[in-house]
């Protein structure tokens, strides 16, 4: 049977990662994005996806975005939780609307896209729900009280649900990537960029296919036995015991 999954944010950096890895392990994919028109085409013409446009934010949005995935695949069986924006800035200057901002589309669209999906999920007796969080939801990050916030949520999130579903076979987990090598990470400062790769133990910048490779392992028929872990990539700069 051909497994159908849904990807956030999955038309760039880690996120079309994942939709690779997923696709060349045989799923159905559907890689949701919000307006870079430009991606999401390179993204279907490259990768044979689906690509679905939508709102993570809109509750209503995300309703409309999942009927269009299963009126063409069926039941949506992983979702992968991955958009997520920044909005930096010292908490003591933040205004309101990057608080807000950063909170709806990291934090309120786990909620408005899981919600859509884990009923037939408990119906159906399987499921599996993966969100991306962040290192910096672990250890915090100056100038990103907003996206620590939103990222540590998820965790929260993650344990939650997972004990809420645990017997039904719905598996709910979380990887927290470090820094990883994506268009984000390389539109930062070079002397700031080379500073935090100091401060990575095994030398490096984490790449996407690491992060898709622990995706594709905990949406898989093996993985049922797994559930309310938060996995950290981050190349040992964060240890979590």
């Amino acid at each position: 049977m051909t497994r159908t999954a849904l990807v956030t944010g999955g038309t760039r950096g880690i996120g079309k990662a994942i939709v690779q890895r997923l696709k060349e392990d045989g799923f159905n994919v559907a890689a949701g994005y919000s307006g870079n028109e430009d991606a999401a085409r390179k993204t279907a013409e490259e990768l044979g996806v689906m690509v679905v446009k939508g709102n993570v934010g809109s509750f209503d949005d995300c309703a409309r975005a999942v009927a269009e995935v299963e009126a063409r695949f069926g039941p949506v069986d992983v979702l992968v939780n991955n958009a997520g924006i920044t909005r930096d800035g010292f908490f003591h200057k933040m205004n309101p609307d990057q608080w807000s901002d950063v909170i709806r589309v990291n934090m309120d669209s786990v909620f408005n896209m899981t919600r859509q999906v884990i009923n037939g999920m408990r119906d159906r007796g399987w499921g599996r729900i993966v969100n991306i969080s962040s290192i910096n939801g672990q250890k915090g990050q100056i100038g990103q009280t907003n996206y620590s916030a939103a990222k540590a949520g998820m965790i929260g999130f993650t344990k939650a649900l997972a004990l809420e579903n645990a017997r039904k076979g719905v598996t709910v987990n979380c990887i927290a990537p470090g820094y990883i090598d994506t268009e984000m990470v390389d539109a930062m400062d070079p002397k700031v960029l080379e500073n935090i790769v100091g401060q990575i133990p095994v030398g490096r910048l984490g790449k996407g296919e690491e992060i898709a490779d622990m995706v594709a392992w905990l949406s898989g028929e093996r993985a049922g036995y797994v559930t309310g872990c938060t996995l950290s990539l981050n190349g040992g700069q964060y240890l979590v015991g």
